[in-house]
């Protein structure tokens, strides 16, 4: 839990995976991307963005108070009909949210409902309205294990192993230049927290020798000029 140790993390992302999914099988229809609630419009513009900056809309809502973890999804704010309407949110619990906003869509006149989410809970009674919903689609990654008696037939679930492989390449990149980084500065052994001490030093002596991309593209380059120094010092 953020804010409680010290150690760095790494956050991973599934919207890419899920965003690539869904423009492979409907990137060919008219589509717009819609947020379940005002508050996820940010969310929702990367999404739109991903798919070839389709159109966005979100989903007025106000709180049950006297049920948890349910709202009242009241209109549907932009253009959604004749439209193929994603609808993204970031976890589905007992899918009384998202159904009744796929509901409120689909009585604007779209043409039809993808429900894509990276978590899927899926607590009682999620999977008997999920398989009930006027979505077409419901596809959400593995991030959570999903147990036979919570899959259905409009169910998709997507690996986030992709995610974690950029992650690994990008984190051992970051480790083959810190250490030819304190080689070539003769640092034996790192200092305390030697991304934080060592990582400005790499990114400004990659400007300084025109490396763009030093963690990416260019990490070769980097490795280079660090082997040079080094060879150099010797």
């Amino acid at each position: 839990i953020q804010g409680f140790f010290d150690g760095p993390v790494d956050h991973l992302m599934a919207r890419p995976i899920l965003a690539d999914y869904v423009k492979d099988k409907y990137g060919d229809r008219k589509l717009a991307v819609v947020s379940p609630d005002a508050g996820r419009i940010k969310v929702a513009e990367q999404w739109s963005r991903q798919l070839g900056d389709v159109p966005l809309a979100f989903i007025h809502k106000t709180r049950n108070i006297d049920r948890p973890n349910e709202s009242v999804a009241n209109r549907v704010v932009g253009e959604v009909e004749g439209r193929w309407c994603v609808l993204v949110d970031d976890m589905i619990d007992t899918a009384g949210t998202i159904t009744k906003a796929a509901d409120a869509i689909m009585a604007e006149g779209a043409a039809g409902v993808i429900i894509a989410a990276t978590h899927a809970i899926f607590s009682d009674p999620a999977v008997e309205r999920l398989a009930n919903s006027v979505a077409r689609e419901v596809i959400v990654t593995d991030t959570l294990p999903i147990t036979d008696e919570k899959k259905f037939d409009k169910l998709t679930v997507l690996s986030i192993a992709p995610s974690i492989l950029i992650m690994m390449t990008s984190f051992t990149r970051i480790v083959v230049v810190l250490s030819l980084l304190r080689t070539a500065l003769g640092t034996a052994t790192a200092p305390p927290n030697s991304q934080g001490y060592l990582l400005p030093l790499m990114l400004r002596a990659a400007r300084e020798h025109g490396i763009a991309d030093p963690l990416g593209a260019d990490a070769g380059r980097l490795a280079a000029l660090f082997a040079a120094a080094n060879a150099h010092r010797d």
